[in-house]
């Protein structure tokens, strides 16, 4: 047996605890969701349980033959009285296992069915949707007896308690969810904007996006930078072009030079003919490498910053869109997009109310979200702002900096770009 086996057996059961009476339609206490992966230390809890009377729905067991997937967990967590979620980097990864937890949520609000997440191993990015419930760790030398006064506590009793709290889905506001990396990573250059895919919706954004049209809407447009932005950006385009603007700039000094020339041996006869457009012609071509190698220099430099910039205003574009679906985009490099599930709601009411002698706060607010909204989803998504969190008015984001604090922090630097 491996380390998270001897973990989960290595706490007594507490006596006390007696599974609570099955109701009519009830199998099992407990429908208990996990990844492969993690066999060994479930099973070894499952045993555990099991001594302790508790009835559990596990798929490897309690599964139908010859039925769907879909159709055993839907029976499954309906005949259970409680959902226990082994929760680790695998059962993140895990489609099936993030499909369950989805089911159970929605079966958990409207039944309000307990659910339990168990976190196997520290630093598991918990999904978005499990944010909200108080979960046990299983590394917690109690964890078997606080797992078991859980699950022997009846459904009602826990309603409202600190065990497994009910919490409204405004808990949700500035959460951060995993960031999408551009579908062309492997092939993208410091001068190109990243693409993104638009035909399936992510799994994190599945319990968020109502809208699916204006989810591709907005990717729409931010991989419109590429097309619109960018086309000249390539080194081997931007040389042509520099060479071309070379020779053109040679042959009108050129020209220059002779009409020049041709007019001091009109005036002063001894000069040789040509002399001044050798020497120009000759300082003209020395300069061509220096000043061919310092413009790529500096071109190159600036790729990055100016891809990143129009993808920034994009991702405010964007959010104009996205912002009704509580979801704000943004980027600070040309490849990973960051996400955060935010409600502006509060935000464009204070603008209502700030700007209300304004010919349109709509606009305004829009205008915000062009310039600003970017750069706030990466400092929600970083937890990490560059000022001081203080603001004369009250957010609408507990915990956080929300958007209108935003604004008036970057307008208190200046004015709007």
């Amino acid at each position: 047996m491996d380390e998270k086996s001897s973990d989960a057996g290595s706490v007594a059961v507490h006596p006390a605890n007696v599974p609570p009476p099955l109701r009519p339609g009830e199998t099992f206490h407990v429908f208990i969701s996990y990844s492969s992966t993690d066999y060994q230390w479930t099973h070894a809890l499952i045993e555990q349980l099991e001594a302790h009377g508790l009835h559990i729905c596990y798929h490897e067991r309690d599964f139908t033959a010859g039925r769907t997937v879909l159709e055993n967990i839907s029976e499954g967590i309906q005949e259970s009285q409680k959902v226990l979620l082994v929760l680790s980097s695998d059962f993140v990864r895990s489609r099936w296992c993030l499909l369950e937890a989805n089911m159970s949520l929605f079966r958990d609000c409207l039944e309000r069915k307990p659910l339990v997440p168990v976190l196997l191993e520290p630093g598991v990015t918990v999904p978005l949707h499990l944010c909200h419930l108080t979960y046990l760790e299983a590394r917690d030398p109690e964890f078997v007896a606080k797992l078991l006064k859980v699950l022997c506590t009846p459904n009602r009793q826990l309603q409202g308690s600190k065990l497994v709290p009910n919490q409204p889905p405004s808990i949700y506001n500035g959460m951060a969810l995993q960031p999408l990396t551009a579908a062309n990573v492997e092939s993208l250059d410091k001068w190109d904007a990243g693409q993104f895919s638009n035909m399936d919706l992510p799994d994190q954004l599945r319990l968020i996006i109502v809208n699916q049209e204006k989810y591709r809407e907005a990717i729409d447009i931010i991989n419109s930078v590429s097309l619109d932005k960018v086309w000249l950006r390539p080194l081997w385009i931007r040389a042509i072009l520099d060479i071309y603007g070379l020779l053109a700039m040679i042959l009108l000094i050129a020209i220059s030079v002779l009409i020049y020339g041709k007019v001091e041996n009109s005036i002063l006869p001894d000069t040789p003919e040509g002399s001044p457009i050798l020497i120009v012609i000759l300082l003209c071509l020395l300069s061509v490498p220096f000043g061919f190698v310092i413009q790529l220099g500096l071109w190159r430099k600036d790729d990055e910053k100016y891809v990143v910039r129009e993808m920034q205003k994009a991702a405010g574009q964007a959010n104009r869109i996205l912002c009704d679906e509580k979801l704000v985009m943004g980027f600070r490099c040309n490849s990973i997009m960051y996400l955060v599930y935010v409600s502006l709601e509060g935000c464009k009411g204070e603008f209502a109310v700030t700007f209300k002698h304004s010919a349109s706060t709509e606009a305004l607010f829009k205008k915000a979200l062009f310039w600003f909204s970017s750069e706030y989803a990466c400092c929600l998504a970083k937890k990490h702002f560059p000022f001081a969190q203080s603001c004369p008015h009250p957010g609408h984001l507990e915990g956080g900096v929300c958007f209108c604090q935003y604004v008036c922090q970057q307008l208190s630097k200046g004015e709007w770009k």
